[in-house]
């Protein structure tokens, strides 16, 4: 059972995300990583053995929708908790309340919005009603709950990570919203398929986003004859975009990013900026851009210049602390650095090699002198006889085989000549004669 108000509003003046949360698993969409048949929520919320849990994820993902859902199907008393304008006060008074529903024989979901602004003293709070079992804990968190939430609290909780929703999904809520009663149902709505696509795209995963751009998008349409037409002008105008980036598949924002990749590995500075602007100015989640960018500067920089990903990674954290369009800059000067650094692929190929060896030789076993012996017993087997611990030699390195015996002499990394990379071979290069002219095999 929820809380409720006097003044709450009516139905059909709510917005329109908030008519169409969903009120059953059935019709909640996305997650199916964590409620497709047999997965482990579901199969807790189904057999009503809900403890104490952390949602983490975007915004918009299904976070709140997710435990009022779980409140309805455990027949539980509901009690939405904002961190933002609570204090101990408040927290004090919610667990009066849930001990009197427990004396009653009533379970209490205590759900927590945004469980990361709670200081260390009101996270606190919550401890020992958890642990006795007065409530049910359900928080919610866009922060890593392992930075933000204290290691008390956390223990007691299970991390559910919740992903941001896939395109197709968004387009299947959006079509929904369309034709049920809840949203336009009662409407005649004239909009293309492709419309509702680049929506879906636009919205980064954020089905709460992509619910109010189709609200504005319709109450903004020319209505003829009583039916409501949504022209792809009204479109551009309600997202204040053009639609510079995504076509009905979506196809186009593979085509930016790989020609944004593409450029960068071409050391052409002009053009990748030139696709990093297309794809900021259609929308494009900069963290997304951002990602990509972290893994071109180990796949396609790598050694050769050791502070392309130190770069990249703080182009990524600058994003996320600052959002757009203020960390176009940084993107831009990551791009630019990983357009003019040396170039090597050398980490890319040596995983891939070794990659296909451990796929074929899944049972290789780990030769007996780097294995560790925290037993007498593992100890007698001959476990780390005749280990050399490297730091007490001279050279700092020893002759000792590390590979299993089946993969002795493969060479994964062969490295290049570009940038500092060229230091890297040299010194391999030594470290290989050394071990051969003491007896290494390899």
């Amino acid at each position: 059972m929820e809380e409720g108000s006097l003044f709450q509003a009516a139905p059909e003046s709510e917005p329109l995300a908030a008519r169409l949360r969903p009120e059953s698993l059935e019709e909640f969409v996305g997650q199916r990583h964590l409620l497709g048949e047999g997965k482990v929520l579901r199969r807790l919320i189904e057999s009503d053995r809900v403890a104490s849990m952390i949602f983490w994820g975007p915004p918009g993902v299904g976070k709140t929708t997710l435990a009022r859902i779980i409140a309805k199907r455990t027949r539980s008393s509901f009690i939405d908790f904002s961190a933002v304008t609570s204090g101990i006060k408040e927290i004090r008074a919610v667990m009066q309340r849930a001990e009197e529903n427990r004396r009653y024989g009533d379970r209490t979901i205590v759900f927590v919005d945004e469980i990361h602004r709670f200081n260390k003293a009101q996270q606190d709070a919550f401890l020992p009603f958890v642990e006795k079992g007065s409530i049910v804990l359900i928080g919610a968190t866009t922060e890593n709950p392992s930075f933000e939430v204290n290691g008390a609290l956390l223990s007691r909780c299970k991390v559910f990570v919740l992903q941001p929703l896939a395109a197709d999904e968004l387009e299947s809520l959006l079509a929904r919203a369309v034709k049920d009663p809840r949203g336009f149902g009662g409407q005649r709505v004239d909009i293309a398929p492709d419309m509702l696509a680049m929506i879906a795209n636009f919205a980064n995963g954020d089905a709460r986003s992509a619910l109010s751009t189709l609200e504005m998008v319709v109450l903004n349409g020319d209505e003829r004859d009583g039916v409501l037409h949504v022209t792809r002008e009204t479109l551009e105008q309600c997202i204040s975009r053009k639609s510079l980036l995504y076509d009905k598949k979506g196809e186009e924002h593979y085509n930016l990013i790989s020609a944004l990749h593409k450029s960068m590995r071409n050391s052409d500075p002009d053009a990748a900026v030139y696709w990093l602007a297309r794809m900021l100015e259609a929308g494009e989640d900069p963290l997304y851009i951002a990602r990509r960018i972290v893994r071109f500067a180990a796949e396609d920089v790598g050694l050769a210049d050791p502070r392309a990903l130190e770069l990249a990674v703080a182009a990524y954290q600058a994003c996320h602390f600052i959002g757009v369009p203020e960390c176009n800059v940084h993107l831009t000067e990551a791009a630019v650095y990983m357009a003019l650094a040396p170039k090597s692929n050398a980490m890319e190929t040596a995983y891939l090699a070794a990659r296909d060896d451990a796929m074929k030789m899944l049972d290789e076993p780990v030769p007996l002198v780097i294995r560790n012996a925290p037993t007498r017993l593992m100890k007698d087997l001959g476990y780390g006889d005749g280990y050399q611990y490297a730091h007490d030699t001279e050279e700092k390195v020893t002759n000792m085989q590390c590979l299993p015996d089946a993969l002795q002499g493969r060479v994964y990394y062969q490295p290049g000549e570009q940038g500092v990379e060229g230091r890297f071979k040299a010194r391999l290069a030594e470290i290989k004669d050394w071990k051969r002219q003491h007896g290494w095999k390899g």
